[in-house]
């Protein structure tokens, strides 16, 4: 939002820069003259113990004399506080006793409604606080207690507890004059066209306020003190107020440490949070509920330019923090990145400081690993690298995902940083057990007189990959015809899920080139072997169920754009499953190129016998798919469309 010069230099001249700045740091009497508007601290952007920080009130300026930070008291605040500028503007202007600029009749309307429902999710805070003080709180203030949370870590964090019954906030509420489409509005009572009397929506649960950045309560979270419910924890629903996806729990507290500490830590929940301040780490920050988000990345780059993400130390904490980085690749940009911290296994925050101390806690965060790193191990992991093939794998998964990084800059790094490490790998092995990067091993061959072709051995002759293969994978590599079959495949069976009746294990099978779309085909195979019969419907509600909307809806813009009438859900069955294995059987052959073209290298540079056979074995797979692009009779027919070809 812009405003107007004249609009700020109004605030400027209203509030003074001492009483801003004095806020965050203590005067030092000896050589303040307050009188002057002259005014000197320690410097509260690095640490001093000399006053060397100087607020001129006359000229609206700060400035230090020893680390240089200096401005108004707009960037005070954006870089003291880490407020966004519109925020900082807000807030100084109610500091001011000004109105913001005017907006028109619609926004204000909306304006005014959230206002009002900021008033009603606080009084639902404080009927919870209140609650937990009850004698209907007295269990829940004994799991509290059981866990380590003091009341003054229950205060910190507004804790509350909702009663078991289904109309205690409903009418606790209603008493205040607060409207049924207030309360509908808010979440806070469940509704419906089947629901005759609505209820509360929290019941018989620990309840987590949720804050926006300015400290106002938007939603709740909610933890089950018993163990029957279906789910443990409970996060209010989309509102006006609250998108899950873009906030981050407790960030409104975690801000100002965050930027004195230089990084923000996300973990995993409300939990997680309390956990790692009670361990002196008070700028921990949680996503709610769901996988962390571009918009949640974006909030933490604003604080600091290197979030450390802290995961549970199982299998589930591996799984997330591998989807955060692949999340995270194409947003990258240069002095922004990420770092990774893994608990010990089966531990979470809670556990390790309950176990071994804060000190374990934090020592965890200190060891946190780069990007690069997770990345590079990962691929590690996931390749044996004993073969020529297995070790071109290993060398196309990465290119492939170096490759998400849409910075230029950035990724030109990434590439010279793996280019060298795997350089490295090779050259100390890489674990392979017969052959040296480049050259035949000594003695590799001393016992083999003759064979099959006599003296002559073609694996001993150096082949350059012919200029038709390099044609071919050049094509392959760029990947624009295979991209875009690959969005078709899944798009088919999206639509058409019996496809998967006969065609499961090809599906299963299949190598995508983009990470995404192979997340997306293994979360259908999933699905469908937890669910039989499923219709395209209740597929795509499965996916959206599993933080897969966005890829659905990336998927379809990209359709639709393509020549793609034979996946979409009106075509006929028939029509579909020919354009499906027309699809599959084209698919496997620009695989078995690429095979090619890797086999062809590895005999170029590793002769023997093992290396020449296996590349027969791919030039006669490759040879028995040719003629694939012909035309198919009939083609289109049942779908009311005139026969033709695919491609």
């Amino acid at each position: 939002m812009r405003f107007p010069p004249s609009f700020l230099d109004e605030i400027r001249a209203r509030v003074p820069v001492s009483s801003v700045v004095g806020r965050a740091v203590q005067w030092d009497r000896k050589k303040t003259n307050a009188g002057r508007g002259d005014y000197w601290a320690c410097c509260p952007f690095h640490n001093e113990k000399t006053p060397s920080f100087h607020a001129d009130d006359r000229k609206g300026r700060y400035h230090c004399f020893g680390c240089k930070a200096s401005g108004d008291i707009f960037r005070f605040l954006t870089e003291k506080q880490g407020m966004s500028f519109p925020e900082a503007v807000e807030q100084l202007a109610s500091d001011a006793g000004l109105q913001m600029p005017e907006m028109s009749p619609e926004d204000v309307a909306r304006e005014e409604r959230r206002a009002t429902l900021y008033d009603v999710m606080e009084l639902a805070a404080k009927f919870f606080e209140e609650k937990l003080q009850t004698s209907d709180g007295a269990a829940a203030r004994g799991y509290l207690a059981d866990r380590g949370l003091t009341a003054s870590v229950q205060q910190t964090f507004r804790i509350g507890f909702a009663p078991a019954g289904r109309h205690y906030l409903k009418s606790y509420l209603t008493d205040k004059g607060i409207t049924a489409e207030q309360l509908a509005e808010t979440g806070l009572v469940v509704t419906g066209d089947d629901i005759a009397v609505p209820y509360d929506r929290f019941r018989d649960r620990i309840m987590f306020p949720i804050r926006d950045s300015r400290g106002r309560v938007i939603a709740f979270g909610g933890r089950a003190m018993s163990a029957d419910v279906p789910a443990k924890y409970l996060n209010s629903p989309e509102t006006v107020l609250f998108h899950k996806g873009r906030v981050l729990y407790n960030l409104d507290q975690a801000r100002a440490p965050a930027h004195e500490y230089g990084t923000v830590i996300a973990v995993e929940g409300y939990m997680d949070v309390i956990a790692m301040t009670r361990a002196g780490v008070p700028h921990a920050v949680a996503p709610l509920g769901t996988a962390l988000t571009p918009d949640q990345l974006a909030l933490m780059w604003r604080i600091a330019p290197e979030p450390v993400l802290c995961f549970d130390g199982d299998a589930a904490g591996l799984k997330a923090a591998y989807r955060a980085l692949d999340m995270a690749l194409q947003h990258l940009r240069p002095g922004q990145s990420l770092r990774f911290a893994l608990l010990p296994h089966d531990r979470d925050p809670d556990d390790l400081l309950r176990d071994e101390g804060a000190e374990a806690v934090r020592a965890v965060i200190a060891s946190a690993q780069s990007l690069v790193d997770v990345l590079w191990n990962r691929a590690l992991a996931d390749n044996d690298r004993q073969t020529p093939e297995t070790r071109a794998r290993f060398e196309v998964d990465l290119e492939q995902t170096v490759r998400q990084i849409e910075d230029a800059k950035v990724r030109g790094h990434y590439e010279a940083e793996i280019g060298q490490r795997i350089k490295a790998l090779w050259d100390q092995g890489g674990g392979r057990t017969r052959f040296a990067r480049g050259r035949r091993q000594p003695g590799a061959y001393n016992n083999r007189r003759s064979g099959k072709f006599g003296n002559f051995r073609p694996w001993d002759v150096k082949m350059p990959a012919s200029p038709e293969l390099r044609a071919i994978s050049a094509r392959a590599d760029g990947a624009v015809g295979g991209e875009r079959r690959e969005r078709l495949i899944v798009l088919a069976v999206i639509n058409h899920p019996d496809l998967l009746q006969h065609d499961a294990e090809q599906f299963a099978a299949i190598e995508f080139a983009t990470r995404e779309l192979d997340s997306l085909r293994r979360k259908i195979i999933d699905i469908a072997a937890l669910n039989e019969g499923l219709d395209s419907d209740q597929l795509r509600h499965h996916l959206i169920q599993r933080n897969m909307a966005a890829s659905l809806d990336k998927l379809e813009l990209q359709a639709e754009r393509l020549n793609s009438w034979h996946v979409e859900r009106g075509a006929a069955l028939e029509d579909v499953r020919t354009g499906f294995e027309h699809m599959m059987a084209l698919h496997r052959k620009m695989m078995l190129e690429r095979e090619l073209k890797a086999a062809e290298l590895a005999l170029a540079e590793h002769p023997s016998e093992e290396t020449f056979r296996h590349l027969n074995q791919i030039r006669e797979e490759l040879s028995s798919t040719r003629g694939e692009e012909a035309a198919i009779e009939g083609f289109g027919e049942a779908s009311g469309r005139s026969a033709g070809t695919l491609s």
